[in-house]
C-alpha cells in the first residue's frame, strides 16, 4: 500500500493539520494536546513523507520500508535536535523529557502501522 493512502498516515496528517489550524488560526490551545500532540505525530508524518519519497525513487518501489535501526536513528535524531541542541541555542525552544517519549511512541506507531 502506498504511504499516502495509508489511513494511519492520513489520520496523523489530519490531526496534525487540525491542531495547527486551531492553534495558529483560531488561537485555541487545549493544554495537553498543545503540549504533546505535535510531538506524537511528528514521526509518523515526517517518516511517512520520507518513506513515500523513497518508495518513489528506490528500485524496490512499494516494497521498500525502513529498518528498525533507521526508525530508531530518526527518533534519536529528533530527540537530540529538538530536546537538547535547539533549547541550548535558542530561548524559544524548551526541553521536555515527555517530548522524547512522544517521539518514541510516534516512531512505534509509524513502524507498526505505516512502515509496511
Amino acid at each position: 500500500m502506498r504511504v499516502i493512502k495509508n489511513p494511519y498516515f492520513l489520520l496523523s496528517c489530519l490531526l496534525f493539520w487540525t491542531n495547527q489550524y486551531l492553534e495558529k488560526v483560531k488561537d485555541i490551545y487545549i493544554p495537553y494536546v498543545h503540549a504533546y500532540l505535535d510531538d506524537l505525530l511528528a514521526m509518523p508524518v515526517v517518516l511517512g513523507i520520507t518513506l513515500q519519497v523513497f518508495q518513489w525513487i528506490h528500485p524496490q518501489k512499494a516494497k521498500f520500508s525502513f529498518t528498525p535501526v533507521q526508525v530508531l536513528v530518526a527518533w534519536l535524531y529528533f530527540s537530540f535536535l529538538f530536546e537538547f541542541l535547539l533549547p541550548k541555542c535558542s530561548d524559544i525552544y524548551v526541553s521536555d523529557p515527555l517530548d522524547v517519549l512522544m517521539y518514541g511512541l510516534g516512531s512505534l506507531l509509524f513502524y507498526r502501522m505505516i512502515n509496511r
